[in-house]
């Protein structure tokens, strides 16, 4: 087998077989009692509460499809709502598979069905994921203010793990800065068509200074991460006797859940684990935080897959009413 088709099966292999090996852990973690009692309480939980937050889940995703055209737009493009809207859920659908593969899957998918050039579309998700990342160190820094103990408590139950990951990231920001500036002063054909990408991406994430509707991007985006904290919320009024958790509590499990999602396939075992800790900071048992995580977990992952698979089957027959109006 060629090393370039190994690394490829090994980045797919490795997450999911994480996220087995802790679902493995979680389940081992537990005794046949407890495990019966995380069951029960699934089983026994409001599944109004729940509908409600698959509901705001879906309203979340569609905000995202439409505000995606608030970038698309400056460069001469524009996707139907509903081609965006299952664009979104097949990048998705994706990350299930492969951590962070969506990104490029929904740039690429843009180009083959509405011949947005790949560089250019990617980096408008690139813009996407960097706005995300503002919004998430903002409600970071909003736990902070409301919940420091429990939150420094969190971290350094895993600060080992963050300062590695951090680390990491640092290197590969320093190591890809470096390589960029070597391969912009090169003359090799290869540099040359990397400068042109380059370009593109460029183009793509500068969308965001040319958009004629900021407030209206801004307006999604804010909508778009008040579902993901109210999708998290409601969950709590599925479970009886979580109901008179304080919302404050509440956003430090979605700080947790966040960043497990990111680490695993969709968060797959690691989810459960992570907002089973988080909530045992404020006395909550480890039963009614597993159910909390699982509960949550597998009502998004669901609505995901269904809409991803939906999407993959249908989106070659969906015809935009205005694919492209613009320059290439």
């Amino acid at each position: 087998m060629k090393s370039s088709s190994l690394a490829k099966w090994i980045k797919i292999i490795l997450p999911i077989a994480l996220g087995l090996g802790l679902v493995f852990y979680s389940y081992n973690s537990t005794t046949e009692e407890e495990r019966g009692l995380i069951w029960q309480n699934m089983k026994d939980a409001n599944f109004s509460w729940v509908t409600a937050s698959i509901i705001i889940g879906l309203a979340s995703h569609l905000s995202r499809a439409w505000r995606w055209n608030y970038l698309l737009e400056p460069m001469g493009y524009r996707v139907s709502l509903l081609k965006g809207f299952m664009l979104v859920m097949l990048s998705y659908f994706a990350n299930l598979g492969i951590p962070r593969s969506g990104e490029l899957f929904r740039a690429t998918a843009l180009n083959t069905y509405n011949k947005v050039p790949f560089e250019k579309g990617f980096g408008t998700v690139v813009t996407e994921r960097i706005v995300d990342l503002l919004m998430l160190l903002i409600v970071l820094i909003l736990t902070f203010l409301v919940q420091s103990n429990q939150l420094f408590e969190l971290i350094s139950n895993g600060g080992k793990s963050v300062g590695i990951f951090l680390s990491l990231g640092f290197i590969a920001l320093v190591g890809l800065a470096i390589s960029i500036k070597l391969l912009q002063k090169s003359s090799h054909p290869l540099a040359l068509k990397f400068s042109t990408f380059l370009k593109g991406l460029q183009e793509g994430v500068n969308s965001v200074l040319h958009m004629k509707k900021k407030w209206y991007f801004i307006g999604h985006t804010l909508f778009i991460w008040v579902c993901y904290i109210a999708m998290f919320w409601v969950i709590q009024y599925a479970i009886v006797d979580l109901r008179e958790i304080h919302f404050n509590e509440i956003l430090v499990g979605f700080i947790a859940g966040t960043f497990a999602m990111t680490t695993t396939n969709g968060g797959i075992g690691l989810y459960p684990i992570a907002i089973s800790s988080s909530l045992a900071l404020f006395e909550i048992s480890k039963i009614q935080g597993d159910a909390y995580g699982w509960i949550m977990w597998i009502a998004q992952t669901l609505l995901v897959v269904i809409l991803g698979v939906l999407s993959f089957l249908f989106i070659p027959f969906i015809k935009d009413n205005n694919p492209k109006n613009g320059q290439d």
